[in-house]
């Protein structure tokens, strides 16, 4: 199917509404913009497919990071998928033990769509040391 500029707009307008659902935590919303939900979270290994499971890493991460949030930097057509940086800012307020302190970190998003323009995966790019420093500061491990 030829991505045409409309195809193009469509698919822009999903990733926003993707990520602002995000940051509203209208995780409903969210799993709307996906024909079948998964990410795939690169650094850590891990992998969520399905809607219990998308749903799941959603509600987990934030109960920990009750404040996360994205703020685009530039998102990249790369024909069949799409290229998101962005801000991802919260604090660590949840969880056992919480630090109270705040991380700020860019990342990169690697977006997938079907032939219906809707979202199959959001893959995602970061560098988890640069989160845990800010989190744990100089504190010693364990």
């Amino acid at each position: 199917m030829e991505l045409t500029p409309e195809r193009r707009r469509r698919r822009l307008a999903l990733l926003r509404e993707h990520m602002q659902s995000e940051n509203e935590q209208d995780f409903d919303r969210t799993i709307a913009t996906f024909s079948h939900p998964r990410y795939e979270l690169i650094p850590a290994g891990e992998v969520y497919d399905g809607y219990d499971e998308v749903m799941a890493y959603y509600h987990r991460g934030r109960s920990v990071i009750t404040d996360q949030r994205n703020e685009e930097i530039a998102i990249h057509d790369a024909g069949d998928a799409m290229v998101l940086e962005f801000w991802l800012r919260g604090t660590h307020l949840g969880g056992p033990n919480p630090t109270g302190r705040s991380f700020e970190a860019r990342m990169c998003a690697v977006f997938e769509f079907d032939d219906d323009d809707m979202i199959t995966c959001e893959r995602v790019y970061f560098d988890q040391q640069t989160i845990t420093r800010q989190l744990l500061g100089d504190q010693p491990n364990g």
